[in-house]
């Protein structure tokens, strides 16, 4: 048996009716292709403008890829690098949210919905407070929820390591999901 399944099984014998994942992404950040090989910055699905952007091989938006891995991880399925392996073509310049309503998919066929989401995004600069509307506006959009469920923390690293010195951004995003009425079980 496949471990997700077995895994997704046994939480259902619970009567356990809600279920919470975690999700973690980096990337590195480099100056723009043409002259860098960064890509450009995109978080949560919105452009924020910056000289420099993640090096990845979808979109490397760390917000959406974070948020994925969220969904599945709060029904123990495979990670969206299992799901979407960074050496395929078709994952090459992928717009990142094709990896969270793949991922909204497998939790709605298993009988689940999210109930919230919580982010967080580490970045140094630029400082994500003008956008941080639009991002929780796009993420509820992506998951057919209300903006007032969806949270987004913006904070820095004050220097220190790879996020802190501008090498880098980080994302952590929790995820709570809940059964849907007549849902699988």
């Amino acid at each position: 048996m496949d471990p997700s399944a077995r895994d997704f099984d046994s939480a259902s014998r619970t009567g356990t009716d809600v279920r919470i994942g975690h999700g973690y992404d980096l990337h590195r950040l480099e100056a723009l292709a043409p002259k860098g090989v960064g890509r450009p910055l995109i978080v949560g699905g919105v452009g924020v403008p910056h000289d420099r952007g993640p090096v990845a091989h979808s979109d490397g938006d760390v917000l959406l890829h974070a948020l994925t891995d969220a969904l599945l991880g709060a029904l123990a399925l495979p990670d969206i690098g299992q799901l979407f392996p960074d050496d395929a073509d078709e994952n090459d310049g992928r717009d990142s949210a094709d990896f969270v309503r793949a991922a909204l998919s497998l939790v709605h066929e298993r009988g689940w919905a999210p109930v919230n989401v919580d982010c967080t995004v580490v970045l140094e600069r630029p400082r994500l407070g003008p956008l941080k509307v639009e991002i929780r506006n796009r993420i509820a959009e992506l998951l057919g929820m209300d903006v007032a469920d969806v949270n987004l923390k913006g904070k820095t690293h004050e220097g220190l390591d790879a996020v802190g010195e501008g090498r880098a951004i980080e994302a952590h995003v929790v995820a709570l999901l809940g059964r849907r009425s007549g849902g699988k079980s």
